[in-house]
């Protein structure tokens, strides 16, 4: 373990880190291509691009995972060689993955000492692991509970953890990769925060994101990259986010709200009434929630992750029967006594895209073409043999769902979790939007996206809207629901504080029935 961070470091005369020239090829694919950059010392630095665009490769190489085919690698100005993730904890580079690294049944001490023990005597090493982590966690101000097992605590603990165990490994150059991909909003701003803090004492970050506004708010600069090279290199303070898109995706991108009004038809499509949940810990997640969609609309939840968006979902989609409620859908009537299950809701055509594609919408180890069946299997059944598969059916109509979506590579042969996650996220809503539905219900559907897959998934979202679907949409991301919402409604604490217009809405108005200030927001709507 390095000293604990003291201060900020005096100003280098080189770079913390300079990729000169990389070049790597998987197979026909060229990942990097001629790629330099140089990240100043105890700065916060940017990478932007499309799922695709190589920048997951290029911090990979920098730690040791993959080895460049061409180029160097300098670090502090000297040239290095980083053939493995250890010689590159050793030149005090730390990287913290989107999917967190840790052992769920060990405690978080545990988990930072695992590969890092400091002595063949677990006891007393712990004691000192542990000293050290707590100087630590004094000097940045990241809190974790040492004692507690990884897998009870919330997601935001874990990343302070993850960081944690990188800087007590000796980390001066950090990299971040998606960060608050999984973050709830305060999350995120704690997170900024703690970010801020360790720049202060001289350690130097870097970010891999799709968030073009958390770019701007803690970035000191930012590369853009775009098909395994670099487009720009710029301080922050000279570009804006509209820039930055159009040179990520190769032209103007639009993410707000477009000319066409929605034209809700009189079709009552899905209506909600009393519906009341308690968790298995007895804790209400519902409380008597009264909803309505209509054909032709998407219906935005606002709130912050934990109150009961999520829940929702699952009750609508049958995943899950309420304590007490009723739902009419298709002219059926269900109760809490005799709820709808996902193959019912299927039936009477609901399509449900989940907040977490991995556990929820696919199986990362089934092919494409399986993924792209799945909940809809029964309408491949062979004949005569209704228990087999139209396998090249199957096949045929994933890639179309691929061509029509955009999903790359065109390929339904290759594993679901080969896939970026924008392109998972684009096969999923392929395959639920394909069935034509009445009633869509779509969960974070551009959570680890990147913007011109943002774009994109705007647009089939509203196109569906005006073939007469109705949407409930729920997302953590404010804009997201002003671009695409054409009525809001609020959830805080399993209840519904509030609904406006979408001419009633800005963050402000919506920011505070998100906070369950229901009066102040209609005083400000007004």
């Amino acid at each position: 373990m390095s000293e604990p961070l003291r201060g900020a470091s005096a100003p280098s005369l080189h770079p913390a880190v300079r990729l000169c020239e990389i070049d790597k090829r998987f197979g026909a694919v060229q990942a990097n291509r001629g790629v330099s950059l140089a990240v100043a010392e105890g700065t916060v630095h940017g990478i932007v691009g499309e799922n695709g665009a190589g920048k997951s490769t290029l911090m990979a190489i920098l730690y040791g995972y993959y080895q460049a085919d061409g180029g160097h690698i300098e670090v502090r100005g000297d040239r290095v060689s980083i053939s493995n993730s250890h010689q590159a904890i050793a030149l005090g580079i730390g990287m913290v993955h989107q999917h967190f690294m840790l052992v769920d049944t060990l405690s978080c001490l545990d988990n930072v000492m695992l590969g890092a023990e400091p002595s063949f005597w677990l006891k007393p090493g712990a004691k000192t692991v542990r000293a050290g982590l707590q100087k630590l966690m004094i000097d940045t101000g990241l809190q974790v509970r040492l004692d507690a097992l990884v897998g009870e605590l919330p997601v935001g603990e874990l990343q302070r953890l993850e960081i944690l165990k990188a800087l007590y490994r000796g980390a001066r150059i950090l990299i971040l990769d998606e960060p608050t991909a999984v973050l709830t909003p305060q999350e995120t701003l704690q997170l900024f925060d703690t970010l801020r803090k360790l720049r202060s004492l001289g350690t130097t970050i870097i970010i891999i994101t799709h968030k073009l506004k958390e770019v701007m708010a803690l970035c000191d600069a930012v590369t853009v990259m775009r098909a395994g090279q670099v487009i720009k290199t710029c301080a922050i303070a000279s570009t804006n986010p509209e820039d930055l898109a159009e040179a990520m995706v190769g032209r103007k991108v639009n993410l707000g709200r477009t000319a066409g009004a929605a034209k809700p038809g009189a079709d009552l499509r899905l209506s909600a009434d009393g519906i009341s949940l308690r968790n298995e810990q007895g804790v209400a997640v519902l409380s008597d929630i009264k909803l309505r969609l209509q054909a032709g609309e998407i219906v935005g939840v606002a709130g912050v992750s934990g109150n009961g968006q999520s829940e929702l979902l699952e009750v609508l989609s049958g995943m899950h029967a309420p304590d007490a409620g009723e739902l009419q859908l298709a002219g059926q009537k269900f109760t809490a006594a005799n709820w709808l299950n996902p193959s019912r809701a299927r039936e009477l055509k609901v399509a449900h895209v989940p907040e977490d594609r991995h556990v929820c919408g696919m199986v990362m180890s089934f092919p494409a073409w399986e993924t792209a069946a799945l909940g809809y299997q029964q309408q491949y059944a062979s004949k005569p043999l209704a228990w087999g598969m139209d396998q090249q059916r199957m096949r045929s109509l994933t890639r179309e769902m691929q061509e029509r979506f955009d999903v790359r590579p065109r390929d339904e042969n290759l594993g679901s979790s080969k896939f970026s996650g924008g392109n998972q996220q684009k096969l999923i809503l392929a395959r639920e939007i394909g069935q034509a539905p009445t009633v869509l219900l779509v969960g974070q559907p551009t959570r680890g996206v990147d913007i011109g897959a943002i774009e994109f998934i705007h647009n089939q979202l509203r196109a569906l809207r005006d073939a007469g679907c109705a949407v409930l949409l729920v997302s953590s991301e404010l804009d997201e629901i002003l671009a695409l919402a054409d009525r809001v409604i609020v959830m805080n604490g399993g209840r519904i504080t509030g609904e406006l217009g979408i001419d009633q809405c800005d963050e402000k108005s919506l920011g505070l029935l998100m906070a369950a200030q229901a009066s102040e927001a209609a005083e400000a709507a007004a």
